[in-house]
Order: structure tokens, then sequence, then C-alpha cells
């Protein structure tokens, strides 16, 4: 489905709302800029599930602007700078590059984030109870233990591993903690590791052929819009050099990829709706906490498993929170 149609799509369910003939009473249209780091999918449809589910019914009490950009991140700031000479009222971007361009863009209109690692770490909120400015929104919140957590679930599934490389972007604030903690894990669990920077198409290109010419037995990558965007080149990747390979975010699992386990990006965006609904209605960015993540998935693709003859130990998979066959 090309780009026109999708949102074409999603407006029609907005349109189709319950909600729609209280929406029509309204004589007040809110204007809304939405700026995402990768492509349209299933993320941009949560959140504007969400609104839909808050009353906010296209062309009816609410205009959306949206705006991607590929997986791109240097596109970000011109984007958020097209939205904001709309008009809007309030301003979604994804994750932390997302919100940086947004917060160089404007100090007055009112941004909410959605699927930032570390917004603090990142300087996007000065605390999470009381986040200052004109920002807030839902953390990731990939703290201590998760980069440790990735290389021992991995070895759990596949206990022969003992050279594993990793894939890391520049474009994540909190890339540099994940790689310091991935190093200690290693040198505790007697694992090779080799760290590979990828922020744009060229590095990543660099990276995948130095690991593909390399040693490693076992594949990690950490967070980053980046990485979303080129999702089913690395799934792919991983497949073609039978490299076990873990990720941050369900979307690889989904399409493909052995293991992923991370808080649910998908529903940081469901939550960020709520945010805008309290802004329109007259709350104050500063004043609302960002909230932390509830839900986390350790997700399972069985049918990976078997392609790379891995046998996933019953203890592993009555972990998991759901197992794809």
């Amino acid at each position: 489905m090309d780009r026109r149609a999708f949102l074409g799509t999603l407006a029609g369910t907005l349109l189709s709302s319950p909600h729609a003939a209280e929406a029509q009473r309204t004589t007040k249209v809110h204007r809304i800029g939405f700026v995402s780091p990768i492509a349209p999918g299933p993320r941009t449809e949560v959140f504007l599930q969400g609104l839909r589910e808050l009353g906010y019914i296209e062309g009816h009490n609410v205009s959306v602007e949206m705006r991607f950009a590929d997986g791109r991140p240097e596109r970000l700031p011109e984007l958020v700078d097209e939205v904001i000479r709309l008009k809007i009222d309030v301003l979604v971007v994804g994750a932390t590059v997302g919100a940086r361009a947004a917060m160089k863009a404007t100090t007055t209109i009112p941004i909410v984030f959605a699927g930032s690692s570390d917004p603090v770490a990142a300087g996007v909120v000065a605390n999470l109870g009381r986040p200052e400015g004109n920002i807030t929104g839902v953390s990731l919140a990939y703290g201590d233990g998760f980069a440790g957590k990735w290389l021992d679930l991995l070895k759990d599934a596949a206990p022969s591993v003992f050279h594993i490389a990793a894939l890391w972007s520049r474009s994540n604030p909190a890339a540099a903690g994940f790689v310091k903690e991935l190093e200690v894990a290693a040198r505790m669990a007697k694992v090779e590791l080799d760290l590979h920077a990828a922020t744009n198409l060229q590095e990543l290109d660099r990276a995948l052929a130095a690991i593909g010419s390399g040693r490693a037995q076992g594949l990690i990558t950490m967070p980053g819009p980046f990485f979303v965007a080129h999702r089913d080149e690395l799934v792919q990747f991983a497949a073609k050099r039978r490299l076990p390979a873990m990720y941050f975010a369900d979307d690889f699992t989904r399409a493909g990829g052995l293991m992923s386990y991370g808080p649910s990006i998908a529903d940081s965006y469901r939550r960020a709706a709520a945010y805008v609904d309290k802004i329109l209605k007259g709350a104050k960015p500063a004043d609302l906490p960002v909230e932390q993540p509830t839900k986390f998935e350790f997700v399972i693709n069985m049918k990976t498993a078997k392609a790379l003859g891995l046998t996933i130990p019953q203890s592993l998979l009555l972990r998991a929170d759901e197992v794809i066959q």
C-alpha cells in the first residue's frame, strides 16, 4: 500500500468513530502536527486510534498533519518546520532525535514525544516528574540492565555463540550507555564483542560488510529509529548469514527476526494521544510528568529458530510474552 492510500485508510477509520455525532457539534477544529523519523506504519495507526478513542475525528474536530523522514533523521528539522508553519496546536514527534529537532524549532508550541530511549540523559527534559519547558511525553526507559539482558537472552537461545556483533546508532543519545553496558556483559560472559556504528546507509553497508566477513556468530541490534527504518534489511541479513539475532522491538521479530525484548514502542504512541488530549483541554506540558513504559515484550519467532537449527529451551519459551509459530 502506498503512502497516500495508507493515510487515506487511517483517515477513514477516524471518520467511522462512534463519537462522530458528538464531534460534529464541536466548532473548534484542533490541528495536530505529527512528525516521525520513520515511514508510516503501525505506530502511526496506533496514535490515530488513540485519538479516535478519545473522541477526535479527522475532518470534524481535528486535523492531523503528518510528515515522515523515512529513516533519514537529517530531514527532521525541515519536516518539523513545515508542520509548524501550518499553525498547529500541538506537535507530536517520534524518538529522541525527533524531540530534539522539535525543541530547536519552537519554545512555545506544546510538544509531545513518543519512543524516546532516555529523555533525561538526552537533555530533552530536565527530569521525568517536572519536564519543564514546552515538552513532555512517553519514555521507553531503556535503562540499566537492558543491554545485558539482550546478550543473556541471545546466549540462552544459542549457547554455542561466543562471538557477537552489535549494531548501534550515534543518532540515539542513549546508545553510548548501551555500548558500555554490553561491553561489561560480554566480558562477564566471556563473549567476544564487535561493535559497529551506523547512522546512515553508507555506514550501515560498511557495518554489514564487516560483520559478514568477520567471525561473529550472533547479532544484537540496539535501539535507534534508523534501524527500525531498515528493519527488513537487517532481518534478511541475519537470515542470509544464519546469525541468531536479538532486537530491541517486536517489529523485527514479526518481520522474521529471531528474538526481541524491550518496552512496547507502539504503546508509547497510543499513550502519546492521551497527552495530546490533555494539552488540547488546557494542560501545560511542564505540568505533565513523563510517563515510563508499562508494557514490556519478549517475543520469540520459532519459525526463524527452526530455520537456524536452534532448539529453544522450554524455560526460555515460558518466559516469552509471545511465541510466533
